[in-house]
């Protein structure tokens, strides 16, 4: 793992980025972490965005927290509905 300040970081993103090969590339400002580069591996660009994206995660929270309260459709209704 590299950590690097900002105020140090002079390398170009291209740079940094080929660097993850041995581990995360970790900035800092101040010495507090605000950003990390890091390998992807078996995802899309649609699924990193929307696995960053706080809006989307708390839907997807308040769905799962709705569902074990409620409990869910069964998949044959799905079926049934969608035929």
């Amino acid at each position: 793992m590299k950590v690097v300040e900002t105020t140090k970081a002079t390398a170009t993103l291209a740079e940094y980025a080929a660097e993850i090969e041995s581990g995360p590339v970790i900035v800092t400002s101040k010495g507090k972490p605000v950003a990390a580069l890091v390998p992807i591996e078996n995802a899309d660009l649609e699924s990193v965005s929307l696995g960053t994206n706080r809006e989307f995660l708390d839907l997807i929270e308040r769905s799962r927290a709705r569902s074990k309260v409620e409990g869910g459709i069964p998949s044959d209704e799905m079926r049934r509905r969608f035929a």
